[in-house]
């Protein structure tokens, strides 16, 4: 069974790190205190809340919204019903958390947010992975994410099925179309780079036509990004890169959405990369309440 923490902390960094971020996102939202809750609650109020989906999705961030409230106040106690991964219904509950009625309000808004955005990101990738049923082809997202959130929301997007691309600037070479311009050229662009980088990096290229293509292929590349290409363009272009170079990985991007992403991969391409994974996806539903009191003063 996949470990969902374990996975997240792969893709998101230690758990000391996602303290700190969490740390400095509760600074942002409640700054000198939760004046809401400390002026209408009683200091020591203790409540219990459920947290539960309002539509169907794919659950993804459950860790990361336990680590939320943990580091709100580390005496609430976070009771998780269901799993990252986990095909929920509208009124599922996925979560209890009891204690301190304050802390529970404070950690509210933060701990749904992450979970609504995560779980909005894996059930668009699941949609995908569903459309691409049967076919080898494997879908990925992009570095078009939101800052600051980029390793979650590439873990949300490995919860719903998809895989990732590179993580950022730094872990392989994609020569794009302006990289290109600025360097004279694919061919010279690609040597330039084979000259800088380790020789366990690949390299890969943006292509835009045909005749890219083959200078790609000529030159050396590891992988060829087929970029808003035609399905007929994308099938010759498959032809000529298998037909020369059988290892070279084909990625296919632009222009891909559900109703499309079938007919590319059925071109013949090893990668689909979809930006809007992460950029144009809708946050899932979910809500907390709070749901009677565990002793201490009534509020």
């Amino acid at each position: 069974m996949y470990d969902a923490k374990a996975g997240l902390f792969a893709v998101g960094g230690t758990e000391h790190a996602l303290r700190e971020q969490i740390r400095a996102w509760l600074d942002e939202d409640v700054g000198a205190g939760d004046v809401s809750s400390w002026s209408t609650i009683p200091a020591g109020s203790q409540s219990r809340a459920v947290i539960h989906v309002k539509e169907n999705g794919i659950l993804a961030g459950m860790p990361i919204a336990q680590l939320v409230f943990h580091v709100v106040d580390p005496s609430l106690t976070f009771h998780a019903l269901a799993a990252d991964g986990d095909k929920v219904q509208k009124g599922t509950v996925i979560a209890e958390v009891e204690g301190n009625t304050h802390s529970l309000l404070t950690g509210e808004r933060l701990a749904l947010n992450l979970l609504q955005r995560l779980s909005g990101i894996a059930t668009k990738t699941s949609s995908f992975i569903e459309a691409l049923d049967g076919l080898p082809v494997r879908l990925t997202d992009t570095r078009k994410t939101t800052p600051g959130h980029r390793l979650l929301e590439k873990y949300a997007v490995r919860i719903g099925g998809g895989s990732n691309h590179r993580f950022g600037l730094y872990d392989a070479v994609m020569i794009k179309d302006n990289h290109i311009k600025g360097s004279g050229g694919i061919t010279a662009a690609v040597s330039a780079a084979r000259r800088q980088i380790p020789h366990t990096m690949k390299i890969e290229v943006e292509t835009e036509s045909l005749a890219q293509v083959e200078e790609a292929l000529a030159c050396g590349a590891d992988i060829i990004m087929l970029d808003n290409m035609s399905y007929d363009l994308m099938k010759e272009a498959r032809l000529r890169i298998k037909t020369h170079s059988p290892h070279v990985i084909i990625e296919a991007s632009g222009g891909v959405n559900l109703s499309t992403v079938r007919a590319i991969a059925e071109c013949g391409v090893d990668v689909i990369s979809v930006g809007g994974l992460t950029y144009s996806f809708q946050s899932l539903d979910i809500s907390l309440d709070l749901n009677g009191k565990k002793g201490g003063p009534q509020a």
